[in-house]
């Protein structure tokens, strides 16, 4: 099995809160770490009441700080919600206090809706695709070493620290970006999968290997690809199926609109007849890319998954209303079962 990776967006589920949430997130860090996940990432999203990962930066901080070895990042950093020189000296911050453990995933989508987009950043609708790849160069050069005496504006914290940068996409556009630029790659397949094949062929064909003399950190000389992948796994593929009816209520929720905690799992019957048919088919296209079921029924979904996208690794979302049940997915797609973490 090629490395598996956790993608985490700090849930709220319904009948609980964002401090649970919080404390959930570090909790399910450290019990991934102890399973040996090789990184553990989490999402910048705003105004939304099911996700408590907006301030991303610090939450980073939190899990790095209450794990030892395992990777800690984004799965992305919105880069047009920010300037670039704030981001250099939050994620230089990090590395200097986590050193070798911090990854800085970039993405170019607002991750909310046109009012908070606004209120984040009021200059964000005069953004275009050029200046999203200039402001991810002109993030990386604060992050060059050795420090240059005559660079005007320095991230201190910053220079010199090894941060290495991805680019993260739902469509062709940041695959053509990270391929240019040599950086690693991952894709959104885990709501947005429409694309992935495309997207990674685009990659791969174009990917020019970064060179050392060129300064930018993180580049690499071959590419990476990382898939994201929705999976819930339970001891039997009818459990998985009921625990997986609350990540399908939200999903459903968003072709409507709806927004709120994560919901609480409900019969598969039940669920089977919820939603018209074009929001049930719009649902189901989102969650293609996803295993679900027993740990034989999902082993055999992720084989398929790698070798259909020749993936180098796989980020697993695993949204799971009860917080032990979810712990117990990520144990039993490890193939490992821990007393204590």
């Amino acid at each position: 099995m090629i490395p598996l990776s956790v993608l985490d967006l700090s849930p709220i589920v319904e009948g609980s809160n964002s401090a649970e949430a919080l404390r959930n997130s570090l909790d399910l860090a450290q019990h991934s770490e102890a399973l040996g996940y090789n990184r553990y990432w989490v999402a910048e999203h705003h105004n939304m009441d099911g996700v408590a990962s907006s301030a991303t930066s610090v939450l980073i901080g939190y899990i790095a700080g209450g794990t030892k070895t395992m990777r800690v990042g984004s799965g992305g950093i919105m880069l047009p919600n920010h300037a670039p020189l704030v981001i250099a000296e939050q994620f230089g911050t990090l590395a200097t206090i986590y050193p070798g453990r911090i990854d800085l995933g970039l993405g170019r989508a607002p991750g909310t809706d046109q009012m908070t987009m606004r209120a984040l950043r009021r200059t964000l609708a005069t953004q275009t695709e050029d200046d999203f790849i200039g402001d991810v160069i002109e993030l990386a050069e604060y992050f060059k070493p050795p420090p240059n005496e005559r660079r005007p504006v320095r991230a201190i914290p910053g220079i010199g620290c090894d941060v290495p940068i991805w680019l993260l996409g739902s469509s062709l556009y940041s695959a053509q970006v990270a391929a240019h630029l040599g950086y690693p790659f991952a894709f959104a397949s885990h709501f947005a999968p429409a694309m992935l094949m495309q997207a990674l062929e685009i990659y791969r064909a174009r990917f020019k290997p970064g060179l050392p003399t060129a300064g930018l950190p993180g580049a690499l000389t071959k590419p990476y690809a990382m898939v994201a992948v929705n999976v819930v796994v339970a001891d039997t593929d009818d459990e998985a199926a009921y625990l997986f009816t609350s990540l399908q209520q939200r999903f459903l929720g968003m072709q409507t609109g709806k927004r709120g905690p994560l919901p609480k799992p409900i019969p598969v019957a039940e669920m089977n007849a919820l939603g018209s048919p074009a929001e049930r088919a719009g649902m189901q296209q989102m969650l293609t890319v996803t295993a679900v079921g027993s740990p034989a029924t999902v082993q055999a979904k992720l084989n398929a998954i790698i070798a259909q996208t020749q993936a180098d690794e796989l980020i697993i979302a695993g949204a799971v209303h009860d917080h032990a049940a979810r712990k117990r997915s990520y144990e039993l797609l490890m193939g490992k079962s821990l007393q204590t973490v």
